[in-house]
């Protein structure tokens, strides 16, 4: 973790561009053995002992060792330690003395298993201010076979993206088998994990845990829809258990919507994280002359603790890991809860009035409104035929779309392009289009399967499909969906013998059509959607505004997975609608929707005028707070997770204004919320948004309080009762 040179450093020769490699005792048989490998295998000479990946407050120390091969110090190390072992190596390598979990395993052209990857170079390139490239380059001295270790730092946000680029020129195409995207040495001393689990309407349930002598392994073998059972972010600790204020906390985040593998490696004195494309049946054929690049993983690091590491990896979000992060967003009404599938163009026209009335600036018309030979009327059928039904919507989409338009509202529109039902007309028509495997009967998923992106004629199909729809006049918003995971990974457009390469080329597919939809419609915003949080990660969300983190939305439950979804995603892209479920009170799902993004599935016709009254006044509230809310920072104060309340706070950039949340899980005594982040020397008038109807107002209503004050003696909510909540909003 530092770049200090030991002035004991042994001797060194200097090759390459970047790092001399070192010898210790008698080094000149060794030397003049190790030149002339090198320079056969046409290896330039190198100008300096280190290579230093680094940004304000962390870096990543690296050097050649006597053999050639670039090693790591530990992160969180405070000794400095230059005799490395083969278990130091910064990107190690299988079949040639490497005996741990490797990051690169290589069958060559000839059917040698083994790789040695010997330090070529460095290159550094300033991309924009404060950003810079730097790119590590090792090469096989017997192979035509190379790899560069990638890291894109944000110098002032403490965030480092890592991916690693592998191209040969070998006869013949190379089998990678194992292509870790990180491999990154951690001290292993009070060393914490801490990951997120679940399942549909159950995501992002949080487990800390010590590391242990072993390997802990968390991943995805569902190749599509991959985050439904595990998400790929997770938080390492290197002080103990993590807390929000204190303590190194390094946050890794690895964008790729496909399998996925986070292992990590403890070896007793090192660990390792290797993070990547998970290697189960994922062996990929690499051709002479192409580039393979692995997925990124995005590290944020803080010494300050969980809310520090935070709010720097939302800051680069907005500005590098969505798109319009610096826009806040609208408020959002879906048809589902009135209608179901069961509508037709008045039906949908009819409910327009009251969604404006109300405050609503977006209609999202949801699942069923496609198909004719076999109509969308349930979830058995029609997926695939993406024509709009004639007897629901004879004219189309067009004329909905301009009366959403008309009354005043933006209008959005479902689709699911990659899927389809057997009982379709597509499927009728084009049945080897699907992920399948031959000589098994086909297994479903939501009555629907996959179809074969790797396949030319169905990228053609699901681009036109995409551009049909979205190539709608009016429409501006929309909803993709994604609601199986594969389970038959088979292709009947792949050679025999390339069959495992269908989990990387889907994905890469995938997100071919996703940047050439994002290009062709760059007004349209976009919802990232997949039976709820299955591709909640920043390798699709970088085509996207917002994803949907659950199809629970209870708020009781959303209140918990927002607060975990928030250590990594900015609230702005963490979709929060306000329904019935739970049967909670409606004042209290408001408020949870408020703090991310707000949406509503309600049949507002069937509200009761003081519910009418509750959404209004919230739709109100955060058109008046959403800059705060999306643009601001985010501290968490009170975890609500098994306790008796939740509370959370955001502040402007410039610190003039801030909003309070508090949500009571449990009857309680009426204790003051200590804020954080504000400006300790500002006056901070005080006002409740939205309140609760025939509840005591705010104590300390209209006050004007000083900053400094609020942090230390806190503010006293409005609510003390089981499933009451309050926000507060607090203006300099």
């Amino acid at each position: 973790m530092s770049s200090k040179v030991p002035a004991s450093s042994p001797a060194n020769v200097r090759i390459g561009e970047g790092t001399p490699i070192m010898f210790t005792r008698n080094p000149l048989p060794r030397l003049a053995a190790f030149c002339a490998a090198l320079i056969s295998a046409g290896l330039p000479v190198a100008a300096e002992t280190q290579v230093v990946v680094k940004t304000a407050s962390v870096s990543l120390d690296f050097q050649v060792g006597h053999d050639g091969r670039l090693y790591q110090r530990l992160i969180g190390s405070e000794f400095e330690n230059d005799r490395f072992q083969r278990a130091d190596e910064s990107y190690p390598q299988a079949g040639d003395g490497y005996v741990m979990e490797p990051a690169l395993q290589v069958t060559h052209a000839d059917g040698n298993t083994s790789t040695v990857l010997l330090y070529q170079g460095v290159e550094r390139k300033t991309e924009t201010p404060g950003v810079e490239l730097t790119r590590i380059r090792l090469r096989d001295p017997a192979y035509a076979f190379q790899a560069d270790l990638c890291f894109r730092t944000h110098q002032a946000l403490d965030v480092i993206e890592q991916w690693v680029e592998l191209r040969h020129e070998e006869a013949k195409p190379v089998l990678l088998q194992h292509m870790a995207s990180s491999a990154l040495l951690l001290s292993p001393t009070n060393l914490w994990l801490t990951h997120f689990y679940g399942d549909w309407t159950a995501e992002m349930q949080p487990v800390s845990e010590p590391l242990s002598p072993g390997t802990k392994v968390l991943d995805s073998k569902l190749g599509v829809r991959a985050a439904q059972f595990r998400n790929p972010s997770f938080v390492l600790s290197l002080d103990g258990r993590p807390t929000e204020n204190s303590g190194r906390v390094l946050a890794g985040s690895l964008a790729w919507s496909g399998s996925f593998q986070c292992a990590f490696e403890h070896s007793g004195r090192s660990v390792r994280a290797l993070c990547g494309v998970n290697p189960f049946a994922s062996a990929y054929h690499l051709n002479p002359k192409e580039n393979f690049v692995t997925p990124a993983v995005i590290w944020a690091w803080s010494a300050r603790g969980l809310g520090d590491m935070s709010r720097k990896l939302h800051s680069w979000a907005r500005d590098f890991g969505i798109r319009d992060g610096r826009k806040p967003r609208g408020v959002l009404l879906n048809n589902w809860e009135a209608t179901g599938f069961d509508f037709d163009f008045a039906r949908i026209a009819g409910l327009f009035p009251a969604a404006k009335d109300i405050g609503t600036e977006l209609f999202l018309l949801d699942d069923g409104w496609f198909g004719n030979k076999y109509p969308r009327t349930n979830d058995q059928a029609g997926l695939g035929d993406w024509l709009p039904n004639r007897r629901r919507l004879p004219n189309g989409l067009g004329p909905l779309a301009q009366a959403a338009v008309k009354e005043g509202l933006r209008f959005g529109i479902w689709l699911e392009p990659e899927m389809v039902n057997p009982k379709s007309d597509l499927f009728e028509r084009h049945p080897d289009w699907v992920i399948s495997q031959p000589k098994r009967p086909l297994e479903l998923q939501r009555n629907q399967l996959v179809l074969d992106l790797t396949r030319p004629k169905v990228q053609q199909f699901e681009w036109q499909v995409i551009r049909d729809i979205l190539g709608v006049p009016g429409i501006t918003y929309a909803k993709w969906d994604c609601n199986r995971y594969l389970t038959q990974p088979g292709s009947s457009w792949l050679a025999p013998d390339r069959q495992s390469d269908l989990w990387i080329d889907y994905v890469r597919a995938l997100y071919s059509l996703m940047d050439k939809t994002v290009k062709t419609f760059p007004d349209v915003e976009l919802m990232l959607c997949s039976g709820g949080g299955g591709r909640a990660e920043y390798g699709a969300l970088r085509y996207f505004h917002e994803f949907w983190p659950s199809d629970n939305t209870d708020p009781v439950t959303r209140l918990k997975m927002q607060w975990d979804y928030s250590y990594f995603f900015p609230a702005m892209t963490i979709c929060s609608h306000v329904t019935h479920s739970g049967q909670r009170p409606l004042h209290f799902a408001c408020s949870v929707a408020m703090s991310a993004r707000f949406g509503m599935d309600l049949d507002l016709a069937k509200l009761s005028t003081e519910d009418k009254t509750v959404c209004a006044g919230a739709i109100r509230a955060y058109k008046q707070i959403r800059d705060v809310t999306h643009l601001g920072d985010l501290y968490r104060l009170e975890r609500p997770h098994e306790a008796a309340r939740g509370a959370l706070n955001f502040v402007s950039a410039d610190r003039s204004r801030a909003v309070l949340f508090v949500f009571q899980l449990q009857d309680g005594q009426l204790l003051p919320v200590r804020l954080q982040g504000l400006d300790p020397a500002r006056q901070y008038i005080v006002r409740e948004l939205n309140p609760a109807p025939g509840r005591a107002s705010l104590p300390e209503e209209g006050k004007s309080i000083n900053g400094e004050e609020l942090m230390r003696n806190g503010l006293l909510p409005s609510c003390s009762k089981a499933l009451e909540a309050c926000v507060v909003e607090l203006a300099g």
